[in-house]
């Protein structure tokens, strides 16, 4: 039988998915379900039809809606194709295929299958993760994976389980257990206004980390309207309501927390 997974897009060209310029694999199905979510289409592992907001011809009704099948099954030789139109600007660039998401350690065969062609090709590879899997899984997974981009977004877990939907236990036990293996990983912290990018969850990430040594590299994710524009498409419904973009200069402060203690900070992905 000819081993196939979900996903939901592939994009090409991708700058903000690690290192490099990158082609970003998007798996179906994730078991958080983050409020900031900025792709709910993909929170559902399975193919699903979704009421999608359209722009109408109809100056008196400018907005249609129209049913949109949302993932597609493929094979690992199908998704390969794809990924190796583009080898020429990963090996200019320094980049590789990102697989992420939803969250991509919930398809593990298809995805330790995909590492592997990839791996066997010379590609480079990144696994953008929620961090919420088995630790087997990472253990299994760790020698095809250059590396991974954590997601972390808050420390107390009683914020973690009402703003994603699960408790973050097990995700900070397996950033603790990667950072012993000295596995590559990049923190990547969403920057929700008034939720993520507090300077009391901050401080909290960077106290989380300091044991943490062989982590040194952090993303700051500035947050838009990405999210909010989903929603919208999709017709769902938005626990966060409407947020304001932090400015560069806010986020330039914030980043200072992590550079003052030695940590190497881009804004952005």
């Amino acid at each position: 039988m000819t081993l196939s997974g979900t996903i939901f897009d592939i994009k090409k060209f991708a700058i903000h998915d690690g290192p490099g310029i990158r082609t970003t694999v998007f798996f179906k199905g994730c078991p958080l379900n983050c409020w900031w979510c900025h792709n709910p289409e993909g929170l559902k592992a399975e193919l699903e039809t979704l009421s999608v907001r359209v722009r109408s011809a109809d100056s008196n009704s400018p907005h249609a809606d129209k049913k949109e099948i949302v993932g597609h099954q493929v094979t690992v030789e199908t998704v390969m194709e794809e990924i190796e139109k583009d080898v020429i600007f990963y090996d200019q660039s320094g980049g590789g295929v990102t697989l992420s998401g939803g969250e991509p350690l919930m398809q593990e065969e298809f995805l330790c299958a995909l590492l592997e062609a990839c791996k066997s090709r010379r590609i480079n590879t990144a696994v953008d993760t929620s961090g919420y899997a088995r630790w087997t899984l990472f253990e299994r997974i760790s020698g095809l994976v250059d590396e991974f981009l954590y997601d972390l977004k808050l420390i107390d877990d009683e914020y973690h389980s009402k703003y994603a939907g699960v408790s973050n236990e097990l995700i900070l036990e397996n950033l603790r257990k990667l950072s012993e293996k000295e596995e590559k990983v990049i923190v990547r912290i969403p920057m929700i206004p008034g939720i993520t990018d507090t300077g009391l969850n901050l401080e909290a990430i960077i106290g989380f980390l300091a044991p943490l040594k062989s982590i040194r590299e952090i993303d700051l994710l500035p947050y838009n309207k990405l999210a909010e524009d989903k929603f919208k498409k999709f017709n769902m419904t938005s626990k966060l309501g409407q947020l304001p973009a932090q400015t560069e200069m806010e986020l330039n402060d914030k980043a200072e927390l992590f550079r003052v203690h030695g940590y190497s900070v881009k804004i952005g992905g």
